[in-house]
């Protein structure tokens, strides 16, 4: 059961829309243990490093990271911002490097994680730069997929949930710099345009 407390009152209309919750705190929990039974399966995990792709992660990667460690997993954690040229709506297609990260990845085993799957340019950009410095293994995990919305060929190795083509804020995914907190994924309602 969602609870929709503090979430779908008058100070949340006041921006003109609804927030209908999609994937309930509970429902993410839950997956999170399968995720962890994933990371174990898929690669070595005793010189691990997560590399989270900020902003929209750092939720996701909080809860991981916690867990993990509950399984005995301990691992180093990094940061990378990357982003498309200029202040668009629709994205350049053009990745680039806004915040590398500062470990040193030569032998080591890489986890790429990001809140969200969708054209996979972002994705690709992140696992191609890292690639190139030498890691033991390299995956990918999404918290979300949109495989309708998929440009490049690439696919994450752990999917914590596939949605459709709707836009999402929530748990660490926001709109227009709103909504970051809320502790379960949600659509808006009307769709925020372009």
């Amino acid at each position: 059961m969602i609870n929709k407390t503090n979430y779908s009152s008058n100070s949340i209309n006041k921006f003109g829309y609804d927030i209908v919750p999609i994937i309930s705190s509970d429902d993410l929990k839950t997956r999170f243990e399968g995720i962890v039974d994933e990371i174990r399966q898929i690669m070595p995990v005793d010189n691990l490093i997560i590399i989270a792709l900020l902003k929209g992660s750092f939720v996701f990667l909080a809860d991981l990271m916690r867990l993990l460690s509950r399984h005995n997993i301990h691992m180093e954690i990094d940061f990378m911002i990357l982003g498309s040229y200029g202040d668009n709506a629709e994205s350049s297609g053009n990745v680039v490097i806004k915040k590398d990260i500062e470990t040193d990845v030569k032998g080591k085993s890489i986890l790429i994680v990001d809140d969200i799957l969708d054209t996979g340019r972002t994705m690709k950009k992140a696992r191609e730069i890292i690639m190139e410095r030498g890691p033991q293994c390299v995956k990918l995990c999404a918290l979300l997929d949109k495989p309708e919305r998929r440009i490049e060929d690439v696919q994450a190795d752990i999917v914590g949930f596939e949605i459709p083509d709707t836009f999402v804020v929530g748990y660490g995914l926001d709109y227009a710099r709103r909504h970051r907190e809320l502790p379960f994924i949600a659509r808006l309602e009307p769709e925020p345009k372009g």
